[in-house]
């Protein structure tokens, strides 16, 4: 297949990756908007799932920036969503046992997460319950992961967990490859240190992104460009995949399959891109 024309009609609902997928970070790739547009005149219902570590209110409002508005999509989940959901609720038992002090390592346009719970932000990482860790900061930068290394050896030190509110390990912004959140939780680790995350790969986040969605497991379809997270996370949660090669795994449709399959996935679909 070459565009999503013959595909959408075997599937009722889309679960959708925005970055690499929809756009770069900046603007959106050629074709998304029309693909979006006939699979909404086709009746099909498509919820974003990205591991971005904001609120998918903020989300919402960056697509709408890009000339992608609320019409043409069912709702919005993101790891950000799902991690103040979880702070909030502290139903979970890892965010249950959390205190009320964090100190935040990320930019500022992450506070959503946060900054409206009743959570107190303390400015030196020795007087944290926890590490709240959204990514690099504008400040630091994205390109080196070493700048982070005095706050994660702190937190090390400090013997607090961290909560990482975006899986990925880098994605590819205006066609430059920039760190995540993801890598530095690898980081923190490998050195022993307790990381707690929601997002993609995990299975969980699947369940809240389907009760929006308002679809089936077997009539939906899970639409992303990292093996590691989108097509891996759909596996785990028993729903099908499509690998689009536009994002951070980007390669000729060709070796396409034998990648994917040397990672043992097996995705229902293979697409150059979001494309009708």
């Amino acid at each position: 297949m070459t565009g999503f024309r013959d595909l959408a009609p075997h599937y009722d609902g889309f679960i959708v990756d925005l970055w690499g997928v929809i756009h770069d970070g900046l603007k959106t790739y050629p074709g998304v908007i029309e693909t979006l547009t006939n699979l909404r005149d086709a009746g099909k219902r498509v919820v974003f799932l990205s591991n971005a570590p904001r609120r998918a209110a903020a989300i919402g409002r960056a697509l709408a920036h890009m000339g992608i508005p609320e019409t043409l999509y069912t709702g919005i989940m993101s790891s950000g969503e799902a991690v103040h959901t979880a702070l909030r609720d502290r139903t979970d038992q890892e965010f249950a046992a959390l205190g009320t002090k964090l100190y935040h390592l990320g930019p500022a346009r992450d506070r959503d997460i946060f900054d409206t719970l009743p959570l107190i932000e303390v400015e030196h990482v020795a007087e944290a319950d926890f590490l709240l860790n959204t990514g690099p900061d504008d400040l630091l930068g994205p390109d080196d992961p070493s700048v982070y290394a005095p706050a994660l050896h702190a937190a090390l030190d400090a013997g607090i967990p961290m909560i990482c509110a975006n899986p990925d390990l880098e994605v590819i912004r205006d066609g430059q490859r920039i760190i995540c959140a993801g890598l530095l939780a690898e980081y923190f680790a490998a050195r022993g240190g307790h990381v707690i995350q929601r997002g993609k790969p995990d299975a969980a986040i699947y369940a809240p992104t389907l009760a929006l969605l308002g679809t089936s497991k077997a009539k939906t379809l899970a639409i992303g460009d990292s093996l590691r997270t989108d097509i891996s996370g759909a596996a785990a949660a028993g729903i099908e995949s499509c690998w689009i090669l536009s994002g951070i795994d980007a390669q000729s449709p060709a070796s396409a399959p034998l990648t994917a399959a040397a990672a043992g996935l097996s995705p229902a679909a293979i697409l150059p891109a979001f494309i009708w």
